[in-house]
């Protein structure tokens, strides 16, 4: 199994943009927070969240090949549940979330993006400043992030949590990592 000094590892060496790294990083701490909260392999549900998208730059915008060349690409480094919710991340390649680790990485990829959205309009630019009724707030104004699919989010449901909750195991586990982020 692979950790997450490993995965970030294998990220970098298939991406370049800083931001999309920063994306992975972000999505494999909300993971490793639902799995704490799930009961799930944190170190695994970590490493799927980290790995997700790491065929991002090589398919372009092909979305039917999107996850589908991810899991590929890791094949030899997770289990098969891993490789599913890579695929299931993105219902493109014919892969629909069933578990709770693909609902939740489902879920998680959209939530990253909100959370750091939020974090850089904090006055001190912090990600542990952000309050879940300001996500809330922000969840419901559509010109806000407009590039997050907030459907998705809402998919938490889907783990049997609600919205706040979500928001809450986000926001925190991310701070976790605010480091990395520069948030």
């Amino acid at each position: 199994m692979i950790g997450r000094v490993e995965s970030i590892a294998t990220i970098r060496g298939h991406v370049k943009n800083e931001n999309l790294v920063k994306h992975m990083i972000a999505v494999g701490a909300i993971m490793r927070g639902l799995a704490a909260r799930f009961g799930g392999d944190e170190d695994l549900w970590e490493a799927v969240g980290v790995l997700h998208d790491v065929d991002y730059e090589e398919v372009g915008q092909d979305w039917t090949r999107h996850g589908a060349v991810s899991a590929e690409i890791v094949k030899d480094l997770l289990p098969e549940d891993g490789l599913y919710a890579i695929r299931a991340h993105n219902p493109q390649t014919g892969t629909l979330p069933k578990s709770r680790m693909d609902w939740s990485l489902y879920a998680a990829d959209g939530l990253s993006g909100l959370i750091i959205a939020q974090g850089l309009m904090m006055p001190d630019k912090k990600i542990a400043s952000i309050k879940v009724s300001s996500l809330g707030k922000r969840m419901k104004d559509k010109s806000f992030a407009k590039g997050v699919n907030r459907e998705n989010i809402l998919k938490c449901s889907e783990m049997g949590i609600e919205l706040d909750e979500f928001f809450r195991i986000g926001i925190d586990s991310m701070a976790k990592v605010a480091g990395e982020l520069g948030l």
